[in-house]
C-alpha cells in the first residue's frame, strides 16, 4: 500500500506529494519547496523515515510546482522527469514565469533528462502507477494513477468544482474539459483526487458536481 504525504509549499500553497511504500522506496510529484523551511520540512521527512528517494515526476512545468527540483538535484542527485511536451513548451519560460509572479522568486532550472510517455507504468518498490496524458492546463500535462490504491494525482487538471487555469501558455479550455471527461472520468467514481493545489475530491463528486463538467 502507498503511503501519500503531502506538503503544502511556496506562496501559491502548492501541493508537493511524498509517495512511499512498505520497501521505504519514495518518488516524489511536484516538488515545490522554495523556502530554506521548506526544503529542510522535505529533507528532514525522508531522512527521519529512512526512506530511500528513487524519482522525482512532474505533472506539468510550471514554475510552482518546480521550483524544488534544483534542491533535489543538489541533495540528492535527481533529476525531475515529465512529459517532453512539457519541456518543448516551458522549460525556457520558468524564470519568465516566476519574473511574472514577482515576489523576488527565481528559478534555477535543473532541465530533466527522462521522459514520461502516456500510459507509461512508474515503478517504486512494490508499487506502479500509471501516467496519464490529459493536456489544455498545459501542453503536456501529466495525471498519475494507482489503481491498485484508487488515487489519481492530477496535477493542475483537477480541483474540487473546478478545473485548471487555461489562459497561460499552452492553455485550452475546450480540449481540457474533453480530456477529463475521457481521460479521468474513465477511472472508478470512488477514486481519490489528489490536485495540485487545496484539498482532494473524488471522480465520482466531480462528476456529479463540477460545475465545469456536468
Amino acid at each position: 500500500m502507498i503511503t501519500i504525504k503531502t506538503f503544502v509549499f511556496n506562496y501559491f500553497g502548492e501541493n508537493t506529494y511524498l509517495l512511499y511504500d512498505p520497501t521505504n522506496e519514495a518518488i516524489l510529484i511536484d516538488c515545490g519547496c522554495m523556502l530554506p523551511h521548506e526544503k529542510k520540512t522535505l529533507s528532514d521527512f525522508i531522512a527521519d523515515r529512512q526512506l530511500q528517494l528513487k524519482r522525482v515526476l512532474c505533472t506539468h512545468y510550471h514554475f510552482d510546482h518546480v521550483i524544488g527540483n534544483a534542491f533535489i538535484f543538489n541533495k540528492y542527485g535527481i533529476r525531475p522527469e515529465i512529459h517532453r511536451g512539457e519541456i518543448r513548451a516551458n522549460v525556457n519560460t520558468l524564470r519568465a514565469q516566476a519574473n511574472r509572479f514577482g515576489r523576488g522568486m527565481t528559478v534555477e532550472e535543473i532541465v530533466p533528462e527522462l521522459f514520461i510517455e502516456d500510459n507509461e507504468e512508474i515503478r517504486f518498490g512494490a508499487s506502479v502507477l500509471t501516467a496519464i496524458l490529459i493536456p489544455g492546463h498545459s501542453p503536456a500535462s501529466l495525471a498519475y494513477y494507482s489503481q491498485e490504491d484508487s488515487f489519481v494525482i492530477s496535477g493542475d487538471v483537477l480541483f474540487p468544482d473546478d478545473i485548471g487555469r487555461t489562459d497561460l501558455y499552452g492553455g485550452n479550455h475546450n480540449q481540457l474539459v474533453s480530456e477529463i471527461k475521457t481521460r479521468l472520468f474513465t477511472l472508478p467514481d470512488h477514486t481519490i483526487v489528489y490536485p495540485g493545489h487545496g484539498p482532494s475530491t473524488t471522480i465520482g463528486a466531480e462528476k456529479t458536481h463540477n460545475p465545469y463538467l456536468i
